[in-house]
């Protein structure tokens, strides 16, 4: 199998275990009023949290060239919103560039996993993608009008964490070995 084509489900893999560690070091993480991004700012999980997203990140943009060959539109996504998720690590909550990064990621991984699936609307992963999507987008606004559990931020970034995470991992389109 070529490199490239492994590149995002490690990345990914990378990506998540550092977010995992640190919620699991942390004495102060909660889903429902925290933000994943705190833990970018707290001493004893920034390292694991920030150099999860930086080296995934790094590791998971040689995916972007695999997908080129599947669809140029849905790589220049994925890679927008990889190069996102690096600079979420690179500029920690309280940042004045985290904001923007941060907004970026979610939007860039959310349309990307969208158009995919519109692209392939006509088999069942490009259905599930869309329908992930909407699911995600739909947290957000459900969050946004005051339906939540808390103030936390947590539960609406995690689905859309886990909406793309789990479209590299699982739906993302085949490409050549």
């Amino acid at each position: 199998m070529r490199p490239d084509r492994l590149a995002g489900p490690a990345g990914a893999a990378v990506a998540l275990g550092g977010v995992a560690a640190a919620i699991v070091r942390s004495p102060t993480f909660s889903w429902t009023t925290s933000a994943l991004s705190d833990l970018g700012t707290a001493a004893e999980t920034a390292l694991l949290f920030n150099g999860g997203l930086v080296a995934g990140g790094v590791i998971a943009l040689g995916y972007a060239a695999a997908l080129r060959r599947q669809s140029i539109s849905v790589a220049v996504g994925y890679a927008l919103s990889i190069a996102a998720m690096i600079f979420v690590g690179v500029f920690p909550s309280g940042t004045a560039p985290h904001f923007p990064v941060a907004v970026a990621f979610f939007l860039f991984s959310t349309a990307t996993v969208a158009l995919d699936g519109w692209q392939r609307r006509t088999v069942l992963v490009g259905r599930l993608a869309i329908a992930g999507a909407a699911v995600h987008l739909l947290g957000w606004v459900l969050w946004g009008v005051g339906i939540r559990p808390g103030p936390g931020l947590a539960l609406p970034e995690l689905g859309g964490v886990a909406l793309f995470a789990g479209w590299v991992l699982f739906f993302a389109p085949p490409v050549s070995t």
